[in-house]
This record gives C-alpha cells, structure tokens and sequence, in this order.
C-alpha cells in the first residue's frame, strides 16, 4: 500500500514549552532543535520529533477520565529504575494503575499520562 503520510512529530499543548520540552529531552536523550516563548521542538535521531505547543489557559489532562484520549508509550529497560528516574525529573505517580505490574502510568509536569513499559 502506498503512504499518504507518515508520522512527523507528537505535538503537546501546554502552559509552559521550554520546561516540557526539557522533561521530555531528558526522558529520551532527544535535542532541542527549536525554542521560543511559544513552542519548542525536540528531535530524535530517527527523525521523529515532539512538539510543545504554549496554549493560554491550558488545562492538564485529568487522569483517569474518560476524557484522556491518547497518550505516550516509552519502551525501558527497568521499569523500577526508570520510573524513580522520571519522578526525580518532575514526572509524578497516580493512584489509577491498571497495568497490573507490565507497565506503569506517570504523568508529566503539564499533567499528560505517559506510560513506560518493559514489553516492547
């Protein structure tokens, strides 16, 4: 089948763009290619990029509400260590875990579930 499209980037809204975008550089090792008052990018080395997008009067996400609709998935290692890792960057733990130990939900300083797993 022949593409239409590809995949580009993940773009995040958000109160404050240039500390999400230093949560997530950190998280994946990727780069910053872009910042301003209202957006920075990040790249990773297959091409791929995310996005953080300054929305005035942005609300976080409320998990585990309905209402949450997509979210990210991280493939890690150790699943113990790179959660403690995550938390001392700013991420934070809900009481709401339905992956019964094969993945574990955090979310991220603007509020966004993440998930890190070790199934890949």
């Amino acid at each position: 089948m022949t593409a239409i499209a590809e995949p580009g980037a993940v773009t995040l809204s958000c109160s404050d763009p240039e500390s999400l975008a230093e949560f997530y550089a950190r998280t994946t090792g990727w780069q910053k290619i872009f910042s301003s008052e209202s957006a920075a990018y990040l790249a990773g080395q297959n091409g791929m990029r995310m996005g953080f997008v300054r929305i005035e009067g942005f609300e976080p996400p409320s998990w585990p509400e309905a209402g949450n609709r997509v979210h990210l998935d991280f493939s890690v290692p150790d699943l113990e260590k790179a959660e403690a890792e995550l938390l001392a960057l700013g991420a934070t733990k809900p009481e709401e875990q339905p992956g019964q130990g094969k993945w574990t939900v955090l979310l991220d300083p603007a509020g966004y579930p993440f998930c890190i797993t070790t199934m890949a």
